[in-house]
Formats: C-alpha cells, structure tokens, sequence
C-alpha cells in the first residue's frame, strides 16, 4: 500500500471537502435536474459543456499541490471532477462519491501499434507507422487479441481511497460504457492508407480481420459477465466520448448481462467512404457488437449524416448520436427531431482556441445555428478538441457563458 504524507493527505481531504460540498450545492440540483430531463426524454433545457481532455497541461497540472506521485495521481482525478464547475461554471454534474472502475482492459488484435509523437511536451499530433504493411501477407501479425482485469490494483485504489478520505466522499463502484471500436485499433497498425486499399486489394482479408476483432470484443463481453465485473450505467456514471449515462431503461443494480449496460462504437476512420463500403465493411460487425449493448451512443468526429437513413437509425436501442462539424447539421436535426436520441453536439472548437480576445457575435452567431439545428431534439453540447484556451480560465467560462445564452435564447423544444 502507498504511504501519503501528512500534507498530500491533508490536501486531498480538501479537494474532496470541495467536492462534497459541490456536490449538495443548489447549483448541482439545478443541473441534475438538466441531465434528468434528457433523462426522461423531456425537452427543457439543454446541458453545455467545456471539456478540457485534450488542455489539462493549462487546468490541472498547474494546480497540482501534492508531492508523492500517488498522491498526485489522486489529486488529479479529483481536480478533473471540479474543473466544469470551479473553472468554466458549465454543466458538468458532481457526484458526492468518489469513483473508481474495474481496472480492466480489451485489446481486439495481437499487434501493437508503432506512433511517432509530435515533439514538444504538449503536442498532439502524431503519425502511424504501419506495422501491417500488406493484409495479405500480415494478417497472422493481427491474431491474438487479449483483455483481461487488475482485481488487486482496483481494490488497492478503493482501499487507499477509502481511507483517506472514505469519511467525506465515499468511494463507489462504476463502469464506463462497454467499448467496441474496430476501425481505430486497425487504423493504428495498419495506416489509413493501408486500411482503405484493403476493401479493394484483399477484401476477403479484411473481413477475416474484422470478425477476429468482433470474437475478441464477445468473448470480452462474456469473460466481465462470467468474472461478474459488469456494473450499472446510469446516471453520472461515465460514457464515452466524454458524456453521462444518464436514463430511465436500464437498471440501477444487480447488472449481470451486458445486454443491461450502455455501450458505445464510431468509426471516424471510415468517414471518407461510401454509405455502402461502410454497410459492406464496418457496420455488420458493428452491428453484431451492438445486439450485446443495452443502450448505445454512437460516433466520433465522423459523418453520421450519411449513414443515418441505411444504417445507424437501424440502432432502435440507440439513445445518443455525436454530431460533429463534419455533419450537415440541420439534417441529422432533421433525423432526430422528436425521437428519444440525443443530439450530442461537439462545435467547431476555432471561436474558443484563436488566439486574441474572444469574437463574442462570432459566438452567438455560431451557437444560434447549433440551437437551430437542434431545435426539438433532445440536445447535449460539449465543447470537445479544444487544444488550448491559453490558460485563461475566464476565457473558458466566458465562452461556456454565451453559448449557453445562444442556446437558450434560439433552441426550441
């Protein structure tokens, strides 16, 4: 077990004081009341969100007060779980516990990508070298997908949690949505370029490769039911791309199937492809994966409007829909006005990360035609692929601010 200083210890003790007392505020309840009208399916007031996954080196690390690196590590989740509220005042929802997931993880194939960083300590670019350089001949490189889980190091970090600050927030069980990517871990060893000559040079290969990493995920999904590791997703319990779990449909407790949990998918890579190569090559696979998921939310930084009338709509479980720049907007608002799905909006992120004072008609403008676009839809913004906000944090809260007013003022339920 880690030992924690008397001063790490005592820091700790305050953030979570911090959180707890979030947590019970008014403001919280306000909010929740937000999430739970999304919940519910009730059109009536959307929630919007500054998210800071890809700025932490401006909202985190700078604040950081702990010496010992355990100590540190803790103190980072629980300033990750205040930043919404304490930086930018946005909807992010506080939980009054502190959470931990099983450690576990699921890897669909047996290589391991190669990825050049960009230099520079906080640089996010990077380039692939491909380690399938032909599917034909690589292919046997790709078998051998594992997943697996970590019991003593999830209930060592519930252990040390519990007794450092167990007395104010208690520490609670929960798991994330169930992941199925398949054209990311691919893309990642095999390049874009590779990938998508696939389809014509060896097709019959690329099949074989995706139903070997749909097994993995299956069997996956069947080792956490087996191990009894799946738990509720509901409520603020995390799904991915940087949402909540938050609905009325699946149970609360004594999960045991993974047919009772969220889940989710995208396949941005497939983006430049035609409705029909995704129907041929990505989505029967999707698909199979998707009859595991009780719930699903789907998509990235793709075109989800070009495979929504063939394909995606097809999803009858599904309940949340990214809807990125690349979409023609008005018409995936279109496809989901009126429906229990909701429109999870991630705006062009240039009106907060140009550099010079923000251009607030700019703004307003931008955000008039997001509520337009959304307008009777059930609707969720998040703010995601910010790279910097230049460490300002009013400037964050700022721009959160008149999003929310151009929200307000345009989206009709």
């Amino acid at each position: 077990m880690h030992t924690i200083n008397e001063k790490d210890k005592n820091r700790l003790r305050s953030l979570a004081h911090k959180q707890a007392e979030y947590a019970n505020s008014a403001k919280n309840d306000e909010i929740l009341k937000k999430w739970n009208a999304l919940k519910e399916g009730r059109r009536e007031s959307p929630t919007v969100r500054l998210l800071f996954s890809n700025f932490p080196h401006e909202v985190i690390e700078p604040r950081l007060q702990c010496e010992g690196e355990k100590a540190r590590s803790i103190e980072r989740s629980l300033l990750a779980t205040l930043v919404g509220r304490e930086l930018f005042d946005d909807d992010t929802p506080i939980s009054a516990t502190y959470d931990v997931a099983w450690h576990t993880y699921v890897s669909p194939f047996g290589a391991q990508p190669k990825i050049t960083r960009a230099p520079g300590e906080n640089a996010m670019g990077f380039h692939i070298d491909p380690v399938i350089g032909d599917l034909d001949e690589d292919i046997d490189k790709l078998r051998g997908g594992s997943f697996g889980a970590d019991r003593e190091g999830t209930q060592e970090q519930i252990t040390l949690a519990q007794e450092l600050f167990g007395d104010i927030l208690p520490v609670r069980m929960v798991m994330g949505s169930l992941p199925g990517a398949l054209t990311n871990p691919l893309v990642a060893l095999m390049g874009m370029e590779n990938y998508y000559l696939s389809m014509y040079d060896c097709s019959e290969e690329l099949h074989e490769v995706m139903d070997m990493a749909c097994t993995v995920y299956e069997n996956y999904y069947d080792f956490l039911e087996k191990e009894k590791l799946l738990l509720p997703t509901v409520d603020i319990s995390p799904v991915s791309q940087e949402s909540f779990a938050f609905n009325h449909e699946l149970p609360a407790e004594n999960v045991t199937k993974t047919t009772q949990c969220w889940g989710f998918m995208e396949a941005q890579e497939a983006t430049a492809i035609s409705a029909d190569m995704f129907g041929e090559f990505v989505f029967p696979y999707q698909d199979r994966l998707a009859k595991r998921f009780g719930l699903l939310s789907y998509g990235c930084c793709e075109r989800v409007d070009a495979i929504w009338p063939e394909y995606v709509s097809r999803w009858k479980h599904l309940r949340k829909l990214s809807v990125s720049p690349f979409n023609n907007e008005a018409q995936v608002g279109e496809y989901l006005r009126g429906s229990n799905v909701v429109y999870y909006s991630k705006p062009r992120a240039e009106y907060v990360t140009n550099p010079g004072p923000l251009d607030e008609e700019a703004i307003r403008a931008y955000f008039k035609g997001v509520a337009e676009a959304a307008s009777g839809c059930l609707l969720e913004v998040a703010q995601r692929e910010v790279g910097t906000i230049y460490g300002d944090y009013n400037r964050g809260k700022r721009y959160v601010q008149l999003a929310k007013e151009s929200i307000e003022t345009y989206w009709k339920p």
